[in-house]
């Protein structure tokens, strides 16, 4: 009976695949949970930014409303349009929340562009610890 090998690629790739399993399962719940209380987080998020006095905004409700539906498209959006959008700001912290990247680059990208925003400070690290003051709660504890 021939003995089976072990090689220590076999070991490496098997744990590498655990891992991207895990993290896989952790980004779905994220997504998933950031849905459910799209309209909680959105309300809590605007209310905080405005409080560390990152976005000057002129109507409140528009901009609630802008946050609310990107947490609702995230779980339904594609992972390539995801990974694109995060893309600039990956390197910004080690061990990211993915919505917390993906809405910092939306309000750097896009929310500036929306009539209700007057102005946008700080700099991208503010904003990311800003927005992950609210999503980190979604994160299982390591």
């Amino acid at each position: 009976m021939a003995k089976a090998h072990i090689s220590a690629t076999n070991t490496t790739d098997k744990t590498i695949r655990t891992i991207d399993r895990k993290r896989e399962r952790e980004r779905r719940f994220i997504l998933n949970k950031a849905k459910e209380n799209a309209e909680e987080f959105a309300t809590r998020l605007t209310q905080r930014l405005i409080d560390r006095e990152i976005l000057e905004i002129s109507s409140v409700s528009t901009v609630r409303e802008a946050f609310t539906r990107q947490l609702q498209e995230l779980p339904g959006m594609d992972d390539f349009d995801i990974q694109l959008k995060i893309a600039p700001n990956r390197t910004l912290i080690p061990d990211p929340n993915i919505i917390s990247l993906y809405l910092t680059q939306y309000i750097i990208e896009d929310l500036i562009n929306n009539p209700a925003i007057e102005d946008i400070f700080g700099e991208d690290i503010d904003v990311y610890r800003a927005i992950d003051s609210i999503f980190k709660v979604l994160r299982p504890p390591q």
